[in-house]
Order: C-alpha cells, then sequence, then structure tokens
C-alpha cells in the first residue's frame, strides 16, 4: 500500500452520483479521490489537476459516450494512469477488445465488491509506480549512454593528433635514414599505429552514424558508386571492380548514411580478398525503383564460415584474422541501415566469396509530400 504522506491519487468518474458518493465513503481515508460526473468533467481534470492521477476508474455506460470510448481519448493524451473499467452490463466485445488494445487494466462489475475494487486500485497503482521506475531508468540509461558515446567520440578524436604526430616521426625518421633498424621494428610500429588508426576512425564514423540527423538528398548511385570504387582502388590497386547501375527514376534518402555503408561494404570486400590471389574481384550491381534502391556488392574473395554468418554484424566479431579489420565495419552498416529503415542480407561460400544485398527505401515522394 502507498504510504500516508503519498496516497494513491484516484480520479472516479461516473453519472450516478449515488455511486460518486459511495467510492468516497469508502475510500476517502486510502486515497486522495478526485470524481467527475462526466467524461468530458473527467478530461477537464485530468487537463487541470496538478498532481498526477496515478489511477482511472470510469463506468462504462455514460450519457455522451462509453468508458472505452472515453479511455482511447485519455490513452492518447495521458498514458501513464493506469485504467479501470466498471461495469454493469455483459459488453464482452467491446472489453476484450479495450484490454487486449492496453485501453484498460482490467475491469471490474458493478454493483463492485470494496475488497475486490481495492485490490484492483492497489494492483493498478504498483504498475504505475513500476513503469514510472522504469521511465526514470531509461531517461538515465540514455543520458549515460549519450555521455559514453560522447566522451568515446571526443577520446578518438583526442587520439587522432598525437598518433599524427608519431607516424609523421616515422616518416620523417625514414625519409632522412636516421634510425638503423634491420629488424624492420619501425615497419612493425607503423602497421600497429594505421590499425589503431583505423580503429579510431571508424568509432569516429560509428559515433557520427548515430548522432547526426536525417538530411534527405537526391543520390545518384552511378556517382556514388564510383567514388567509392575510386577509393577502393587507392586501396587496392589490383583488385577489378565491375559496376552495373539500373536507375532511371528521381531516387532521395540520407546520402551520409548511405555512402557509409557502400564504404564499409566495398572496404570489406577489398579486404578480404585471397592472399596471393591474381584476380580479385568486386561486382556491384544497383538497381532502382520508386520503392527502393536494391544494392548488391559481391567478391570472390576468402569468404564467411556459415557459422560465422549469424555473427558478422555485431560488434568487434571478426570472422577472419587475416585481414587488418577491427570489427566494426559490418555493425556500423547495420545500425546505420536500422536508421534508414533499410535491410541487408548476405551469402557466403567459404573459400569462393561473398555477396551483401542492401534494400534502401526511395523517398522521393516523401520529400514531395
Amino acid at each position: 500500500m502507498a504510504s500516508e504522506n503519498k496516497k494513491i491519487k484516484v480520479l472516479y468518474i461516473d453519472d450516478e452520483q449515488n455511486n460518486l458518493l459511495s467510492f468516497q465513503a469508502a475510500f476517502r481515508r486510502k486515497y486522495k479521490i478526485v470524481t467527475a460526473s462526466s467524461a468530458s468533467e473527467g478530461m477537464n481534470i485530468l487537463n487541470n489537476e496538478k498532481e498526477d492521477i496515478h489511477v482511472i476508474i470510469c463506468d462504462q455506460r455514460m450519457p455522451h459516450t462509453t468508458g472505452v470510448e472515453f479511455f482511447q481519448a485519455v490513452r492518447k493524451d495521458f498514458p501513464d494512469p493506469i485504467r479501470i473499467l466498471l461495469t454493469g452490463y455483459t459488453d464482452a466485445e467491446a472489453i476484450i477488445d479495450a484490454i487486449n488494445k492496453g485501453e484498460i487494466f482490467r475491469y471490474i462489475k458493478k454493483p463492485w465488491d470494496e475488497f475486490e475494487l481495492q485490490n484492483a486500485v492497489q494492483n493498478a497503482y504498483e504498475l504505475y509506480a513500476t513503469r514510472q521506475q522504469l521511465k526514470k531508468k531509461i531517461t538515465e540509461l540514455e543520458r549515460k549512454n549519450d555521455e559514453l558515446n560522447r566522451f568515446v567520440y571526443s577520446t578518438s578524436h583526442d587520439l587522432r593528433s598525437p598518433l599524427a604526430s608519431v607516424m609523421g616521426i616515422l616518416n620523417l625518421a625514414r625519409m632522412e635514414n636516421s634510425v638503423t633498424d634491420p629488424n624492420n621494428y619501425m615497419g612493425m610500429i607503423e602497421i600497429c599505429m594505421n590499425k589503431m588508426d583505423l580503429f579510431i576512425q571508424k568509432i569516429i564514423e560509428y559515433y557520427k552514424s548515430i548522432r547526426v540527423e536525417e538530411e534527405l538528398a537526391e543520390i545518384n548511385f552511378n556517382s556514388m558508386l564510383s567514388e567509392s570504387i575510386k577509393l577502393g582502388k587507392m586501396q587496392k590497386p589490383a583488385v577489378e571492380f565491375n559496376l552495373l547501375v539500373d536507375q532511371h527514376i528521381k531516387f532521395v534518402n540520407d546520402s551520409f548514411r548511405i555512402s557509409i555503408i557502400i564504404d564499409n561494404l566495398l572496404s570489406n570486400a577489398i579486404k578480404y580478398q585471397k592472399p596471393g590471389y591474381s584476380h580479385p574481384k568486386v561486382n556491384i550491381i544497383a538497381k532502382v525503383d520508386e520503392q527502393t534502391a536494391d544494392i548488391e556488392i559481391g567478391d570472390n574473395g576468402i569468404g564467411i564460415i556459415e557459422d560465422h554468418l549469424t555473427h558478422i554484424f555485431k560488434m568487434f566479431f571478426r570472422s577472419s584474422s587475416s585481414a587488418n579489420g577491427v570489427g566494426i565495419g559490418l555493425y556500423i552498416v547495420k545500425e546505420a541501415l536500422l536508421k534508414l529503415a533499410g535491410d541487408i542480407t548476405v551469402t557466403s561460400i567459404y573459400g569462393e566469396g561473398t555477396k551483401f544485398r542492401i534494400m534502401i527505401p526511395n523517398l522521393a515522394n516523401r520529400k514531395n509530400s
């Protein structure tokens, strides 16, 4: 039971004055009671009451509206109070429908039994209190998560400066031949520094992907994919790229996140090629219609073990240790697609190659509306 200094606050709505008086007489010592003789009066109380209402009890049969109809309106504007319906009739279908839709917590038959109604109010308040605690915890978790994201981004951003300095010193030492390095320790340091820089870039990329607001823009996939391929050729010139774009209509969506998705998928297709293979190849096919952009990115690389396919979108999961990956690229792809309400599927044969297929909705009509 709620403590005396914080009683359960109940709004009771009934068009029969005797019922209102009976309720007050039975429960005035247990609850803070507010009464109303109509649905409109009850809504006015909810709009103007300074203290939160914890539980709303409403009669089903009232002039001009039913209790279920009242609760349908209440749920939209005041979702927190728990709703209990009183009925002396067998409106079974309406009551079951209201319960299933979450418009009422439970119903009590009239004439109500004092003990049954008291238990219903107590259970309703416990549900109310639990939900309020959950909302507070969610708010606190969101705040802490936001602070953590900001900290990770700030730290990652700040780390790039000393990292760049170390890389600059290594390059300067090589140019001046000022360091004798028979065991190639400097090369090992450079590899580690490049891996760390890649990891930091991915963290910053992830942060931007989850934080940046959606900015819709018209996208030409031939241009976007061609630009990504240019970057890919710089990463590994030996890879052969085959691009086929079928786009004859306007496509609109978030170009920033789509470029992140494509760049990460292309980077993986390049990165996970077979070592020493003489004909590495990446095929990109894009087809755009009024509803979606359907993009396939396939390679003839090392492939993915079947048991790993359900894990590859998890953060820091690496299907292979043979490439210099950090295990975050596909996680970023998945998160970005969630923001776009898109989808991704993957098929792979170990030792033969992998194909990713992404579906991204076309929002051209939404932008014009």
